[in-house]
């Protein structure tokens, strides 16, 4: 039962839930985890996983565990492209971990592979043409999706197939979450000038820089830690090539969320967002290490 509040006649009635509503607002919010903290306690979990998987797992783990990122990734890339047409989703999905099983179980087909995916984005493209006016924009993506995420983020597990296999994936990934953790920092701490605002507006030049200088201490750290054959000129470039690489993908992503109006790829992890969201550098910095380790090193 309510109380009744009485007051003398010409002056207004006080409203009694009103001075309450901030004390339930702050009684709501305290004891929750801040973004970084969640983001923090949602991934550790994951860690002693994936490091089993990287040092000691059988390697078919690991090909499983890479084709289900592929998997899901590829998934909420087809969603974003292709809102609301699941099976357009679920073929561009399904091309995707084909071409990556090319890439990595046959390589010497896959040209082929390529070949196919011209045919499935034709065939599909043509059956389901509505709503036409966007009909080409699919066509495109159901093309070229497959080798944006099925051919660059495989190449995490063609890392692990190689001589030293799990401290390559180890390089590639510190290439990307340390030149990302750097830029946070750097451009938190100096960051004056935008680096480019139409995509993403808190991203600085400074920052830019110093996620570059993280990149090459990430490579370093491969040379002395973990004993890579890398001699120290090429640490040096291949943290500076595959930093700026993995922040150009970065920045790929933002502006295919910003063309959709999406503001995160998924919600598969609490405070991360989508996968996507949180390999877009690491496809590049993988992909550009295995470039280097095969064709420079010819460590295979």
């Amino acid at each position: 039962m309510s109380e009744r509040h009485d007051v003398p006649e010409g002056q207004p009635a006080e409203n009694p839930p009103t001075p309450a509503a901030p004390a339930a607002a702050g009684t709501e919010t305290k004891g929750k985890l801040g973004p970084t903290a969640l983001r923090f306690a949602s991934a550790v979990p994951l860690i002693p996983l994936i490091l089993w998987l990287l040092f000691y797992g059988p390697r078919w783990g690991f090909h499983t565990f890479c084709f289900v990122g592929v998997a899901i990734v590829a998934r909420e890339l087809m969603a974003i492209a292709m809102p609301g047409q699941r099976l357009l989703i679920a073929i561009g999905t399904l091309a995707s971990m084909g071409f990556a099983a090319v890439a990595v179980f046959a390589p010497e087909h896959l040209f082929a592979g390529v070949l196919g995916l011209g045919f499935v984005a034709m065939i599909t493209s043509l059956l389901r043409p509505d709503p036409v006016e966007t009909s080409g924009a699919r066509a495109g993506w159901l093309f070229g999706g497959p080798v944006y995420i099925g051919g660059l983020l495989i190449t995490v597990d063609l890392l692990h197939g190689l001589p030293f296999g799990a401290r390559w994936v180890v390089l590639a990934m510190m290439l990307a979450f340390l030149s990302d953790t750097a830029a946070y920092f750097a451009g938190r701490a100096f960051g004056k000038h935008k680096l480019y605002e139409k995509l993403s507006p808190k991203k600085t030049i400074e920052g830019s820089l110093g996620g570059l200088a993280g990149a090459v201490g990430g490579a370093f750290f491969a040379i002395y830690v973990m004993k890579l054959p890398i001699p120290v000129p090429h640490a040096i470039a291949l943290g500076v090539i595959a930093g700026a690489l993995g922040q150009a993908g970065d920045l790929l992503e933002s502006m295919l969320k910003r063309s959709a109006g999406v503001k995160d790829s998924g919600n598969i992890l609490p405070g991360h967002g989508g996968l996507l969201d949180r390999v877009d550098a690491l496809m590049f910095t993988a992909s550009t290490t295995w470039l280097y380790a095969v064709y420079l090193l010819d460590a295979r």
